[in-house]
């Protein structure tokens, strides 16, 4: 069975670090492109961070300097360090994988929440 799986989330100050992971069963994380998106309530869902086959990262420019995405393909695991952490990072976190070569293929985490707050 294929499956994502988000940990890490909880309850953090503004200025705070926590990293978010999500580790996949069932599928290869070395074959597929992984990204990070959030969903705040009254929000579209947002893409935050992806890493690409060929470790090329990208940001959303709110996070860029503050955040950090990089993958760990032998444990099938990709995080997502954050710093400096504001408010506006309040979101439910979700890891998504996309196979490079076949896009349809594609599978998603059920969340893990980030509350920054004081």
């Amino acid at each position: 069975q294929e499956r994502l799986v988000e940990s890490g989330g909880g309850l953090v100050q503004p200025g705070g670090s926590l990293r978010l992971s999500c580790r996949a069963s069932g599928i290869s994380f070395e074959i597929y492109n992984l990204f990070w998106y959030r969903r705040s309530p009254g929000k579209q869902r947002e893409l935050v961070a992806s890493i690409t086959v060929d470790h090329v990262t990208k940001y959303t420019d709110s996070v860029k300097g503050r955040f950090h995405i990089y993958r760990d393909n032998p444990e099938n695991t990709v995080y997502l360090q954050m710093n400096g952490v504001k408010p506006e990072d309040t979101a439910d976190y979700f890891c998504h994988a996309q196979m490079r070569i076949s896009p349809d293929v594609a599978y998603w985490g059920q969340g893990t929440q980030v509350t920054v707050a004081l």
